[in-house]
């Protein structure tokens, strides 16, 4: 029997707007991302992850988040939170505060500067997994990490009940091709880099967690929904059409691009906490470039 999916689709990595002196949350301009998310046809919102620069939050900015998008989004799209830690005992604690506010499930990166091996990481993923009972979806992400979850350690995990599917951002379709043949329905795989949803859902894959759908939330909502209605040619399309914008937003470190885009579209969503700093003025205008050729900007 394969496992309940979370979400099919788009589900954002949804960004963290501050107050213009980044001491707190700025929870009015974080509603309003919530609601036009949902109004553009995001399947899910994934919150206080990497995007949404969970790194920086302290313990209670980063469950209060949590809180606060579980409450907006009123059951109308699953909540997935990021959870992940290096600390195994920490990303449980995190973990249940954030299911004691009803999140629908949990993103766990991989360990990062500690690192592990691939036995630990199976050891770490099952400790949590036995001690939460919100579905994790695993986060693959070695650029940020140091490490890599191998297709044969994914089949061991695939195999724990509440481990239901993985965030990839290896960018190795060969790697996840293989996983995809090892672990079936054991483990629903999302494309991690919008440019590759296209390719992640031929070999099965279950949509995106996307940093594309702030600017352009119905588009990628419908290259995956495409895909799965059986327009495989309609998806191939948009994705190309909007290659150069999935590229542009990572011209700098994730988040900056696309809160200088959200930006320049007018939402004045201000900065990234330190140690993230302000685009430089070449890349901007690089972006700006793209953002006018899609019409994207007030």
């Amino acid at each position: 029997m394969s496992k309940k999916v979370i979400f099919q689709g788009s589900g954002v990595a949804l960004i963290t707007p501050f107050t213009e002196d980044l001491s707190r949350v700025d929870y009015d301009m974080y509603e309003k991302l919530i609601e036009d998310q949902i109004a553009g046809g995001t399947d899910a919102l994934v919150v206080a992850a990497t995007t949404g620069e969970g790194s920086t939050l302290s313990h209670e900015e980063h469950v209060e988040v949590v809180s606060f998008a579980v409450k907006t989004a009123a059951g109308r799209v699953p909540v997935i939170a990021g959870t992940g830690s290096n600390d195994t005992n920490y990303a449980i604690l995190l973990s249940n505060e954030c299911e004691k506010v009803g999140v629908d499930g949990l993103l766990m990166v991989t360990p990062y500067y500690n690192k592990t091996s691939q036995e630990g990481l199976i050891e770490h993923y099952n400790y949590i997994a036995q001690r939460v009972s919100a579905p994790i979806i695993l986060y693959n992400v070695p650029s940020r990490t140091g490490m890599t979850i191998q297709p044969e350690t994914y089949r061991e995990l695939s195999r724990i009940e509440n481990i239901v599917g993985t965030k990839e951002a290896t960018g190795n379709i060969s790697l996840i091709s293989k996983t995809a043949a090892l672990c079936g329905d054991d483990l629903a795989i999302y494309s991690g880099n919008d440019d590759q949803i296209l390719p992640l859902m031929s070999l099965g894959g279950k949509g995106v967690i996307s940093v594309l759908a702030h600017v352009v939330p119905k588009v990628a909502h419908d290259i995956p929904a495409l895909y799965l209605a059986g327009d495989v040619e309609g998806s191939r399309k948009l994705q190309m059409e909007y290659f150069d914008l999935c590229e542009a937003l990572f011209y700098d470190v994730n988040p900056i691009p696309v809160k200088e885009a959200m930006n320049m579209m007018g939402w004045n969503l201000g900065r990234c906490r330190l140690p993230l700093t302000r685009m430089p003025e070449a890349k901007r205008e690089k972006l700006r470039a793209v953002m006018e050729k899609h019409g994207l900007t007030a």
